[in-house]
């Protein structure tokens, strides 16, 4: 398990994951592809929802710059099926059940909730290069926030950090 969350210029780790049309996922299939890979708690909640559908209505962009969008959290195949499907999400989610996916990324945190600790995902995102080489992580992340008055909406950081990138 890792520490921390990983951070850029960190090798990604390799990994294989069952995806909600039942294809697996790997690491080496990505080769040669950006990848932004995010985490997420739980389908079909508020946030989580919020999020998938930012990535939904900023695929075109994000795909133009030559990115793959995958989204991973501890849900069974079966939940992801219905999530896609009831938020017509056009991109892969990944089911790491065990947490193993999320452990290798250091997104398996420790949190609270009313005084009570217990382990779980943190919203986080990673930008993957064609390379197989960490470019970009976010930890923590609010789906938006305001800063100085302005919303900030994470997709923008992730297109930006493509941008960036290309």
């Amino acid at each position: 398990m890792a520490d921390s969350i990983l951070t850029p210029g960190t090798p990604a780790p390799a990994f294989s994951a069952t995806a909600d049309d039942g294809s697996t996922v790997t690491l080496a299939s990505l080769a040669g592809k950006n990848v932004v890979l995010y985490f997420y708690p739980k389908d079909d909640t508020p946030g989580c929802t919020t999020e998938a559908c930012d990535f939904r209505d900023n695929l075109a962009q994000l795909t133009a710059l030559g990115a793959i969008v995958l989204g991973v959290s501890p849900d069974s195949v079966k939940s992801h099926v219905k999530f896609k499907t009831r938020f017509e999400l056009p991109f892969a989610l990944l089911a790491d059940e065990d947490h193993s996916l999320a452990e290798a990324f250091g997104a398996w945190q420790e949190k609270s909730m009313y005084g009570k600790k217990y382990m779980g995902i943190s919203r986080s995102t990673f930008l993957i290069d064609g390379s197989g080489v960490i470019r970009q992580s976010w930890d923590g992340v609010k789906v938006h926030r305001k800063e100085k008055g302005e919303t900030i909406r994470h997709v923008d950081e992730v297109r930006a950090a493509l941008e960036a990138l290309a």
